[in-house]
């Protein structure tokens, strides 16, 4: 296409080692009219279904004139035409070595852009399972927002373009390209089915047909001599012919909903019809696969955390809430003088319900940035913070009193995230002589967060955090000390309103376990001390 009489390459030391970019296209080389090659991809010894995209080399040999013609033969019942295209654009002349590490460096941010959402995907995954445990409310958008970017993920890495030389299996990297849309386009019908309203029965109709659909395409290269990726044709026609419906849905939702809703009914329409811009495109010959729709799985992504972080939390309080106000009416039923137990208990698990996401928000963006430069650190924080969510969850559903040593190792994973973020400024000493005593959750952790947040990290340089635990005379002590900027604990206020942390720490401490809690704070630092009466009866159960 680009030289239609030909061109000559040369020849190196004898011999001419050119690579071919071979994206479901197979290759007949001609030395002359002497066929000296061949690249069937359909051939019984590469497999049943072996066509994909992958890299391959062929040594040229020298010593006569006759052009060298390559004749490229398109496998596919249907589409490809951009293959030719590709094959050309990415022929070339390398050592084995310098050209494939070329070849994934070029790609290395797809690849890892990917992995990263098949990361994050797992954490919201994650997420959904103790949402579900817990039985938080509206559990089931967040199971499908972590799917639907779990298979973007997927295909976003396995549509790199060096992808055959970190998974050499030709055949799955294929079926995962193939899945990973599928499952993406089932997950996108399931949200916009969640959120529609009156042509709910109609959506979710919809959707199920196709889900059925998808399972018959996955069978039927087990039991027929049908290849999968042949399967792709029938089921993008069923795809549209779904988006069509979803899309008459979204349009009666705009036409009866308001301002707002009408702008996210608009924005579902527009995943839908990002997919049908890659399928006319790959149709007619001008890109091939889901080029826009990679652009809408950022979108996507950060949709997808603005409403996980506003779900959880307000799932939670939703639960918190349901389940104090089932807790009274049992109590209120069984004895009447538990009155004022009960509204001390619905107090304890209001507070207990206050936790803001910023802090979810700031360890995401600070895993976001780590990923690139440091995986290994990326992937170590987000185990830590998945861990820090699941003891937050429990933390939340709990009523009663916990061993100190879930809340100290709850603080140990905080610390570690926010060391993360400020790295060089926060550093951390750990001072603890006891652990077996019991206290309410959450009793530590705000004043070691007040510690982060309001004290040494506000201050030029950073400075340190020390926690120290000792046992005294008739009382456990809890010494949380830092070296930062200091406030006025009588005066101390936090976004314009009196700050309530510490307010409920005391409160807590001093109904449910006779506690107290005193502040001393200069400019050069505060110390918090926690004071717990022993009850030798009632610490005993907590040692181990």
């Amino acid at each position: 296409m680009l030289t239609p009489a030909g061109e000559y390459v040369g020849v190196y030391r004898g011999i001419t080692p050119i690579t071919f970019y071979s994206n479901h296209i197979n290759l007949t080389i001609y030395d002359g009219n002497k066929v000296i090659h061949v690249m069937d991809i359909e051939n019984p010894l590469y497999g049943s279904s072996a066509c994909s995209e992958y890299w391959t080399g062929y040594v040229l040999k020298s010593g006569k004139e006759e052009p060298i013609k390559i004749l490229i033969h398109n496998p596919h019942l249907f589409g490809n035409e951009t293959a030719i295209d590709e094959l050309l654009a990415n022929l070339a002349f390398y050592s084995g070595v310098d050209f494939e590490k070329e070849v994934l460096d070029g790609d290395r941010y797809q690849r890892n852009t990917g992995l990263f959402f098949v990361i994050v995907s797992l954490v919201l995954l994650g997420s959904a399972l103790f949402s579900t445990l817990l039985h938080v409310p509206n559990t089931r958008i967040i199971w499908l927002l972590g799917a639907t970017i779990l298979s973007a993920g997927m295909y976003l890495a396995f549509s790199a373009l060096g992808v055959s030389f970190w998974n050499e299996s030709r055949t799955v990297n294929t079926s995962i390209l193939g899945f990973s849309m599928m499952f993406y386009m089932q997950f996108v019908s399931g949200i916009i089915t969640y959120f529609l309203r009156g042509t709910k029965r109609i959506g979710s109709i919809a959707t199920g047909a196709t889900g059925v659909l998808i399972g018959i395409y996955f069978v039927l290269p087990v039991l027929t001599e049908i290849k999968f990726y042949d399967t792709w044709l029938p089921w993008v026609i069923t795809q549209s012919v779904v988006n069509l419906v979803l899309l008459g849905c979204l349009i009666k939702e705009c036409l009866s909903s308001n301002k707002k809703e009408r702008w996210m009914y608009i924005g579902m329409a527009l995943l839908l019809l990002a997919f049908e811009s890659d399928v006319i495109a790959t149709a007619v010959g001008t890109w091939q696969g889901g080029y826009i729709s990679q652009y809408v799985f950022f979108v996507l992504f950060v949709v997808a955390m603005v409403v996980v972080f506003r779900v959880i939390p307000n799932g939670i309080n939703a639960l918190s809430k349901a389940k104090e106000l089932e807790l009274q009416r049992s109590r209120l039923e069984a004895e009447k003088n538990m009155v004022e137990l009960q509204l001390k208990e619905s107090r304890i698990s209001i507070m207990l319900s206050q936790i803001k996401p910023h802090f979810l928000y700031n360890v995401l963006n600070s895993i976001y940035h780590l990923y690139r430069k440091e995986p290994e650190t990326a992937q170590e924080a987000v185990s830590s913070f998945a861990e820090y969510l699941r003891c937050n969850m429990l933390s939340i559903e709990k009523h009663g009193l916990i061993p100190f040593r879930e809340e100290y190792q709850h603080i140990q994973t905080y610390l570690s995230l926010e060391q993360i973020r400020f790295r060089g400024k926060l550093n951390v000493v750990y001072d603890v002589e006891v652990i077996n005593f019991a206290l309410p959750p959450l009793t530590v952790e705000p004043l070691v967060e007040n510690a982060v947040k309001h004290g040494v990290t506000k201050k030029r340089g950073g400075g340190v955090i020390t926690i120290s635990t000792r046992k005294t005379n008739g009382e456990y002590v809890i010494t949380v000390s830092d070296t930062g900027v200091g406030f006025d604990p009588d005066h101390y206020m936090e976004d314009g309103k009196p700050h309530i942390g510490i307010h409920n720490v005391k409160e807590r401490l001093q109904r449910m376990i006779g506690g107290n809690l005193s502040i001393t704070s200069t400019h050069e630092g505060t110390v918090t001390v926690v004071t717990i009466p022993i009850k030798e009866e009632t610490d005993e159960n907590y040692c181990g």
